[in-house]
Formats: structure tokens, C-alpha cells, sequence
């Protein structure tokens, strides 16, 4: 199946570059494009893509917006793409709001040709981009300074995992791979996908993004353990 992919930049360059490389992809398919947050917001209602490519700063409305506003679609809307922040910088407060709003991930504007490819299958595929360490850097330094919100405590919603769930967390937001999961509890890798399609659905998480997130906020996992 082809991935319908969308880039969202505010500089030209950049947008014709990750335009070219995704469409000699057989698999990737660049279906538009957009210069600004909001034009972006357009053509993802418009364009119907599996994977919106995000830069976080940009006139008119930023990334973040962008992806509030693609992320929590208006009543009527059914399709909602999964969303990869692009960034110049390797920690960034928008990136970490943006994965608290539901994007998938984010990747650095300079990452290999390939790692670029790649981001976008795992993201397409239902995964988050949570693999590389500067990204569980990212996420511990930002919800380290962040109060947990309120309305519904997080430690509390820990309880309705059982202690295999809870484990499994533990080790997705320590940023493990579901092999290595398997690996560490001696599971089948099914096993630990299943455990963690449970764990979003009771906690109402989206993707593994939002559950890393909420780990660090609930205090099951702390910054610098493991």
C-alpha cells in the first residue's frame, strides 16, 4: 500500500528535497505541500495523507498549532494522518508539546536521507519515532519540568494496569523496541504488542508517543532511570 505523504516547510529548499527523496520511494507517494502552519492544516484536510511531515517553526500559524489543529479535527472529520515534527534542534520545547497533542515523533531537518525514509514507514505503520536517545532525552528533560495535569491524575490511572501492562510501559518509555521488550521479559514479540494495544486503550493514549509521555508524567519512570 502506498503512503500518501504531505510536507508542511516553510522553506522551499527543504520542501523539494524531502519531496524528491519520498517520491523515488515506490512505496511513498507526495500527494502536497505547504509553506506555512495553516496552508498546511488545508492541505491535509484536502489531501487525505497518511503522514504529515511538520516543521515546528513556521509564519502564519507554527508547527505546533498545526498539529493541534490536524490532531483534534473539527466534528465530521474521520481521517486523521499520523503527524512527524521536523527541527533544526535536537531539544525542543514545541516538539515535546507537539507529542502531548498526539504527534507520532519527530526527526532533526539534518538526519541521514535514509533515516528520513524510514521515519516515515514506522510512522505510517502505526509506531512512534521514539528510538533515538536524544528523543527519550527530550521527553525526560521537558515532563521533568511539567507538572502532571491535573484534571485526571496520571498515578491513578497507573491502577488499572495490571503489573505485566505496567512493566511493559516501563520499558516502551525507557525507549526498548517491542524485540527488545520480548527480549527483557521473555515474551513473543505478539505478546508484547498485545500488551501494549491494552495499555493505550485502557489509558486512552493514542500511540507509543503519548505513552512514553504519560510514564514520565505519572512518575512510573523518572529522568536518568535507566
Amino acid at each position: 500500500m502506498t503512503i500518501r505523504v504531505i510536507i508542511v516547510d516553510d522553506q522551499a529548499m527543504v520542501r523539494a528535497g524531502f519531496a524528491a527523496l519520498l517520491s523515488a520511494q515506490s512505496d511513498i507517494d507526495v500527494v502536497g505541500e505547504a509553506a506555512d502552519g495553516r496552508a498546511g492544516v488545508e492541505v491535509a484536510r484536502s489531501a487525505h495523507p497518511d503522514v504529515v511531515l511538520m516543521d515546528v517553526r513556521m509564519p502564519e500559524m507554527d508547527g505546533l498549532a498545526a498539529a493541534r489543529a490536524i490532531l483534534q479535527p473539527p466534528p465530521g472529520v474521520t481521517r486523521v494522518p499520523k503527524v512527524l515534527m521536523l527541527t533544526t534542534f535536537d531539544v525542543d520545547d514545541y516538539v515535546y508539546e507537539a507529542l502531548r497533542a498526539g504527534a507520532s515523533g519527530f526527526l532533526l531537518k539534518d538526519a541521514p536521507p535514509a533515516d528520513l525514509i524510514a521515519a516515515v514507514r514506522v510512522v505510517a505503520a502505526g509506531e512512534a519515532l521514539l528510538a533515538p536517545s536524544v528523543t527519550r532525552r527530550l521527553i525526560a528533560d521537558f515532563a521533568a519540568q511539567r507538572p502532571a495535569p491535573s484534571r485526571k491524575d496520571p498515578s491513578l490511572r497507573l491502577k488499572g494496569l495490571t503489573p505485566r501492562e505496567t512493566e511493559v510501559l516501563a520499558l516502551v518509555a525507557r525507549g526498548l523496541s517491542n524485540q527488545e521488550i520480548a527480549a527483557e521479559l521473555v515474551l513473543a514479540e505478539q505478546t508484547v504488542k498485545t500488551h501494549i494495544g491494552r495499555v493505550l486503550a485502557k489509558l486512552g493514549l493514542r500511540d507509543r508517543a503519548q505513552a512514553v509521555i504519560f510514564a514520565y508524567e505519572s512518575g512510573l519512570v523518572r529522568p536518568g532511570t535507566g
